[in-house]
């Protein structure tokens, strides 16, 4: 029999429910995580975890004193099977060693205009940034990929400070930034660029380039949310003169054949998270593969975050070695 609660204590109350997912706005995010995890739930929460650090790290708290329960944060394109491959690509040398990589994206949102669904986007204070958002999933995953970054350098700027409505042509004004710029070194010495814009670029949504001694990667995706799936890889090494396109072998499905032809959903990568959830929970996790991140990973993030906007208002290089995850 269906269940229905009129609050979010009694939600977290009930003992029919195991799990809880959060996936509303970000603002809400702590009101509604707090009292699952002070019923010793296990907790899925979307990225990012809090509109802020501080928040990000009460959580975190939170969850260690209930017994350290089960957390999880949806930083689902860890999960895409074409990243997973990737990843074993670089580790078994591919690319020889890495000298650098360059990472282009769009944000989506952010640009030079609104509709009222997003309108909350439109201030930094809600968390919901190019920053948390695009700029977090990528420089996860590349972090995932290559490794953390040792230091950065950055500029954040808001140079569309105010946007127009898609239908009424009312103008508003926008708090968040929309250009974030952010050079650096990966703890491994590699030199790597990221450059993410607010909207849609009529040229290129999304280019990921890793660069070595012995060979190139290259991951393409047609949408500024590219997160959601629909991902390209493409490699040459050696004696290869022009890119092509690299399959990804069947085991990096994770048993879900039936995703196997919808990798243009937005689903896809979360259902490979939600996949990879349901066997640490089971306890069928494979040995050598890693878990979902966690709400310490998701606070280890967003210091990464509030250090790169640290570089960006001092203009100075900052150092990131102790947010390694």
């Amino acid at each position: 029999m269906p269940l229905a609660f009129s609050s979010a204590e009694e939600l977290a109350r009930c003992e029919e429910v195991d799990l809880v997912v959060v996936t509303v706005r970000v603002p809400q995010h702590l009101e509604l995580i707090r009292p699952a995890l002070e019923a010793g739930k296990m907790v899925f929460s979307e990225w990012p975890l809090g509109a802020d650090l501080a928040q990000a790290e009460e959580l975190a708290d939170l969850a260690h004193r209930r017994g350290g329960v089960l957390t999880a944060v949806g930083l689902q394109v860890r999960s895409a099977p074409p990243l997973r491959y990737l990843r074993d690509l670089v580790a078994e040398g591919y690319v020889g060693r890495v000298l650098s990589t360059s990472m282009l994206g769009s944000g989506g949102y952010w640009g030079a205009t609104y509709d009222d669904s997003h309108a909350y986007l439109l201030d930094v204070t809600s968390g919901a940034t190019l920053l948390s958002i695009p700029f977090g999933h990528s420089v996860d995953v590349l972090a995932m990929v290559l490794g953390e970054f040792r230091e950065v350098s950055a500029h954040i700027e808001n140079l569309r400070p105010e946007v127009i409505h898609v239908t009424s042509g009312a103008v508003a004004a926008k708090s968040a930034e929309d250009q974030i710029a952010v050079t650096g070194l990966l703890e491994s010495g590699a030199v790597a660029a990221v450059h993410f814009r607010g909207g849609t670029s009529r040229a290129t949504e999304f280019h990921w380039e890793i660069n070595g001694t012995e060979g190139d990667l290259v991951v393409k995706a047609d949408q500024a949310q590219w997160w959601w799936g629909q991902l390209r890889l493409y490699g040459a090494r050696g004696n290869d003169g022009v890119l092509t396109e690299l399959s990804v072998p069947p085991r990096y499905q994770r048993s879900l054949t039936q995703w196997t032809e919808r990798s243009a959903e937005p689903a896809y990568n979360v259902a490979h998270e939600y996949a990879l959830l349901r066997d640490q929970i089971t306890g069928s996790l494979a040995p050598d593969t890693d878990g979902v991140p966690d709400f310490r990973h998701a606070v280890r993030r967003q210091g990464m975050l509030e250090r790169i906007r640290e570089a960006a208002r001092t203009g100075r290089k900052v150092t990131l070695a102790e947010q390694g995850s």
